[in-house]
């Protein structure tokens, strides 16, 4: 790294979107520093899907060649460890790492992601990304037609339900306990042919991630090779928060169709913004991030 601490924009936050921004301001002839703790939130996925010339991929195989690329403008620069906190200044902002220094910028971009809370079910982290999985547009091809659950209740688990019957006919909600459905939505995925469950689940049998048996508390147990799960979250960064950003209902960073938050020159980008979590989202919002941040600047100090 460069041997400077004030920088145009600070980037917290390496994969993707951070990646993508920093390529932008690059190309804007901006200083920037990109800080990443080196923990993405896709890790555990064996492939990325549904972004065009990276189709099937591994998730580390593109972050890879996104960082070389980086690397080679100039006015980059990166640094390994994790933010910890963030302040404004009366020039800007300032950013501490975990090691004690401190990096100064005139605006910052947090692509930090989300943090998955995992429920307290024997397994399910080891399957999360693998056959646990959140999104049919990232996975669901390549589970199609399986015999497949969905873990949810209620209207998150009924919305899921009808969602994922596009893509095999082999399903089965599992409610973990006394059902909350409505009984016209018990009606309409019973008349899909939609099987519900609500024993409480034990845990799950795998191989290496790869779902092969639920196993219930009263000692049965049902195949499934495929489940979908939408787990709730909390910021994977607290620092935007701290500096005053607000986060809308849904626990996501609040940004406009600039990706500005609601602290002028603060942008965020990413997972940490929107429920749609792909890499090809991700890598669009960092762009734009990183165009608007430069654009910004441009603009203000001419």
């Amino acid at each position: 790294m460069k041997n400077i601490t004030k920088f145009d924009v600070i980037i917290v936050g390496g994969s993707y979107s951070g990646l993508a921004a920093g390529m932008a301001l690059g190309r804007a002839l901006k200083q920037v520093l990109i800080i990443d703790s080196g923990k993405p939130c896709n890790a555990p996925t064996p492939h990325s899907h549904n972004f065009l010339t990276q189709d099937g991929k591994t998730p580390g195989e593109i972050a890879t060649l996104a960082k070389q690329q980086v690397e080679m403008y100039d006015t980059v620069s990166f640094f390994d460890g994790l933010a910890t906190n963030g302040s404004k200044t009366d020039n800007g902002f300032e950013i501490q790492v975990a090691s004690g220094e401190l990096f100064q910028a005139d605006q910052l971009i947090f692509a930090t992601g989300i943090k998955d809370e995992m429920p307290k079910i024997e397994g399910f982290s080891d399957c999360w990304g693998i056959s646990m999985l959140h999104c049919p547009y990232c996975h669901g091809y390549e589970v199609r037609n399986q015999k497949t659950g969905i873990l949810g209740n209620g209207e998150h688990g009924n919305e899921l339900a009808k969602l994922i019957s596009n893509w095999t006919n082999d399903l089965t909600l599992y409610t973990n306990g006394k059902s909350t459905l409505t009984e016209e939505q018990t009606e309409k995925l019973k008349k899909h042919q939609i099987k519900i469950v609500d024993t409480e689940i034990e845990k799950l049998e795998h191989n290496n991630g790869y779902l092969k048996n639920i196993i219930f508390k009263d000692g049965t147990k049902a195949e499934v090779k495929a489940m979908y799960s939408r787990n709730s979250f909390e910021q994977h960064c607290t620092i935007p928060e701290s500096l005053g950003c607000e986060l809308n209902d849904e626990g996501y960073i609040k940004v406009n169709p600039f990706q500005e938050t609601t602290i002028d020159g603060v942008f965020a980008c990413g997972d940490n913004t929107t429920r749609m979590r792909s890499v090809a989202n991700s890598v669009a919002m960092g762009t734009a991030a990183g165009m608007m941040a430069s654009k910004k600047m441009i603009l203000e100090q001419f």
